[in-house]
């Protein structure tokens, strides 16, 4: 019973968002002139050249590793500081036919979830790949 606690524990929402919040201070802490990262591509696979000619490539890639370090460190104090409320931000037309109110929260509820855990476990990736890439970058081994 132990055992799977702690696995459900791991995998909580506020383990996951202080992972999260972890890997962006660290990253924030690694990046000293954050300048350099402009131009960079996140993925040393990418060729720049290819995707700024690629108009269409480059609205599904983010521009470079600054553009992804500014992203990381909104979101970062957004979850520590909030949002203010109704800020862009459309009413939810989430809803399920004949449920009744507390089944549909319930639902809607779980599917958030599960959603802003994924988002948060792929930005935690995300900000320890920026900080590796960083690191490469500057001649700075492990």
């Amino acid at each position: 019973m132990q055992i799977l606690d702690s696995y459900e524990q791991k995998n909580s929402l506020l383990n996951t968002m202080n992972r999260f919040i972890g890997a962006v201070n660290n990253m924030d802490q690694t990046v000293m002139v954050p300048s350099l990262l402009r131009d960079v591509p996140l993925d040393h696979r990418v060729d720049v050249s290819a995707v700024r000619t690629a108009s269409a490539a480059a609205a599904h890639l983010d521009q470079d590793m600054y553009s992804s370090y500014v992203l990381l460190k909104s979101i970062r104090n957004d979850i520590e500081w909030g949002v203010v409320p109704g800020e862009g931000r459309g009413k939810d037309s989430v809803g399920v036919a004949g449920a009744t109110e507390d089944e549909d929260l319930e639902k809607q509820f779980h599917v958030h979830l599960q959603g802003l855990h994924r988002v948060l476990s792929k930005l935690t990736r995300k900000a320890n790949t920026l900080t590796t890439r960083y690191k490469e970058e500057i001649g700075c081994g492990n």
